[in-house]
């Protein structure tokens, strides 16, 4: 959105201070269902700062379990990871898991960096056609970069993901730390990450754009 404020803009770069931790576990209560969703992203989903139980991912998983639906959450968020990796582990994900839905939540970390937005934007679209092509619905998660590095580049990226999910025949999100970024009482000290109590608040930004994604593999009789 125009004038992301610098509270937000700081709070996108989920970044640096934690790459290389890695959580790929089965969040949900669910851990023996067939059907799967596979979140793949950096520290925004990875629960940096917290304990992993606390993460909107988990919480995901806590809530299908509420509504008694027989669906696993698989977290497979690194912190600092950008779309370029996410697309080299994306493959062994899809092959170890078969979820039936994705969730892609990567990319501020290739503008934290000034990445060429052509190559994430066609990083976004492999990993859209891989898990496509093996069967899964895609749910696109946006981000926002600063405004430091250029109106032009910092209005493409914002475009870059309805582009994407446009092109691709994939679902997006709005940016999902709306609402979440500019209070302070929902941010760790170093002013860049969420904390537990804000978990709540992102997942709640996320689930209107994945529950009919939902309702349609409870339809096609995946629960």
């Amino acid at each position: 959105m125009a004038g992301v404020s610098a509270a937000i803009i700081a709070l996108v770069f989920i970044v640096g201070s934690t790459l290389g931790s890695t959580v790929q576990a089965d969040n949900s209560a669910n851990q023996h269902s067939t059907q799967s969703i596979l979140v793949l992203g950096d520290s925004l989903s990875a629960g940096y700062g917290m304990d992993l139980e606390q993460s909107w991912v988990h919480l995901l998983g806590a809530r299908l379990a509420q509504q008694q639906l027989a669906i696993s959450v698989i977290n497979g968020s690194i912190s600092g990871d950008t779309t370029a990796g996410g697309l080299r582990r994306l493959p062994g994900l899809l092959a170890r898991h078969a979820p039936k839905i994705v969730l892609i939540e990567l990319g501020g970390n290739d503008g934290l960096r000034g990445y060429p937005l052509g190559q994430m934007r066609s990083n976004l679209e492999k990993m859209t056609r891989l898990a496509q092509d093996s069967g899964a619905q895609v749910l696109l998660l946006a981000v926002e970069v600063p405004p430091n590095l250029g109106g032009r580049y910092t209005s493409q990226f914002r475009d870059s993901f309805p582009l994407v999910a446009e092109s691709m025949g994939a679902q997006v999100t709005p940016f999902i730390l709306e609402g979440i970024a500019t209070q302070s009482e929902l941010m760790q000290p170093d002013g860049i990450h969420p904390t537990a109590a804000a978990q709540p608040a992102i997942l709640d930004n996320v689930w209107p754009h994945l529950e009919p994604m939902i309702a349609t593999l409870v339809a096609a009789g995946g629960s």
